[in-house]
């Protein structure tokens, strides 16, 4: 086997690593939502620490990603993400949770830049598209984590020797795998951040990235609660099990629809699938009719995020991890206003009407995808 080829596999393990960690946690919010009491405002508030937290830990990934081979931090992140949960699971009171929060969505992010920086350097040494593919086993690992999670609730299996055997998994995968991953990738220019006027190549980028966030973050944070609250499914998990399930199929199949049918149109399916998925969940707020809108909802958002760090991988100002680092904050203060805003919409009116603003969000990539493209467009014949 050549070394590019076994860069990517071990490249797709830290992805499907990725995605077994974030699931994990995200499958299991009803039931630290029931274990701690938390009504759906506290519960918003709780998750307000997520992307606070991200946010300061994406200057320091720009910066680490821009001084190091990405591999360096990738592995720091893996383990600080794996010690996190173990302490996520371990909190008897809100102080230690928050705590525990706070370091895994730091490390979070600084796993997240690295990873896709990795991804976006090996794509260039491929003739066809990859990108999609490394999400889609982030999706896999989705997947399997709220698999695990639904088989470990059914057999009340608790919290804490859940996210234990996660940690250890985590830890165990990550020292082992990452030498094989792809070295000397740090980039040598575009690695300075410029405060003058904005690139609006980048800026659109990330307005996609911050709507994408919304519906993808609020689903992550509130599909179990809204099947468990709304539903009223007692094996809450089965929602975001569906929704990880077509994400992945998405992801998987989104490199060949992008050659297909090209980027600007995947934008404006995407987004009209998403909003056609949240109409039927909170219109017919029954079993079915929920996991097909989910179903829905899932394969529309996946294709959004890879395309997206695809482009900024193309940015002629930035390097990609540079790049990836500046439209990621766009993504972080989506997830810092969707979650919670879905919390306080749902403590003051309810679920159903809050779940509308991932409708909004789906609606609003297909007049921004449009601004893209023509300014693309326009650049080139420059």
């Amino acid at each position: 086997m050549d070394d590019k080829n076994r860069q990517r596999i071990f490249l797709s393990l830290f992805f499907f690593l990725a995605g077994v960690c974030f699931s994990s946690w995200a499958s299991r919010i009803p039931t630290i939502k029931t274990y701690f009491n938390y009504n759906e405002a506290e519960l918003g508030t709780i998750l307000l620490f997520m992307p606070i937290s991200s946010l300061v830990g994406l200057p320091i990934s720009g910066w680490l990603v821009s001084r190091y081979d990405s591999r360096i931090p990738l592995t720091a992140g893996f383990v600080m993400i794996a010690t996190s949960l173990f302490f996520i699971g371990m909190a008897s009171n809100t102080l230690t949770l928050v705590a525990s929060i706070c370091v895994f969505s730091f490390s979070t992010r600084i796993m997240s830049i690295s990873i896709n920086t990795q991804a976006i350097n090996l794509q260039r040494r491929f003739d066809k598209k990859i990108n999609g593919s490394f999400h889609g086993l982030w999706s896999t690992g989705g997947i399997v984590g709220v698999g695990i999670s639904t088989i470990f609730v059914a057999l009340n299996i608790s919290i804490t020797t859940h996210f234990l055997i996660i940690a250890i998994a985590t830890l165990l995968t990550t020292l082992y795998a990452f030498r094989f991953l792809p070295t000397n990738d740090r980039a040598t220019s575009g690695n300075k951040l410029s405060l003058g006027k904005p690139d609006p190549y980048i800026v659109y980028l990330g307005l996609l990235v911050f709507f994408a966030a919304i519906c993808e973050g609020g689903m992550f944070d509130w599909s179990g609660v809204f099947f468990k609250e709304v539903v009223d499914v007692d094996l809450f998990t089965l929602g975001y099990l569906i929704f990880m399930i077509f994400m992945a199929i998405s992801r998987f199949a989104s490199d060949r629809l992008v050659e297909h049918f090209g980027m600007p149109r995947m934008y404006i399916f995407s987004a009209s699938i998403v909003f056609t998925g949240v109409i039927l969940a909170v219109s017919f707020p029954e079993f079915w009719p929920s996991l097909a809108g989910f179903c829905l909802v899932g394969f529309g958002t996946a294709s959004i995020i890879p395309m997206t760090f695809s482009l900024a991988g193309a940015s002629k100002k930035y390097s990609p991890g540079m790049a990836i680092s500046i439209i990621a904050t766009y993504s972080i203060v989506g997830l810092l206003i969707g979650p919670p805003m879905i919390g306080y919409i749902a403590h003051a009116l309810n679920l159903r009407i809050a779940f509308l603003v991932f409708a909004l969000a789906g609606l609003a990539l297909i007049p921004i995808s449009r601004l893209f493209f023509r300014y693309q467009n326009a650049s080139a014949l420059k």
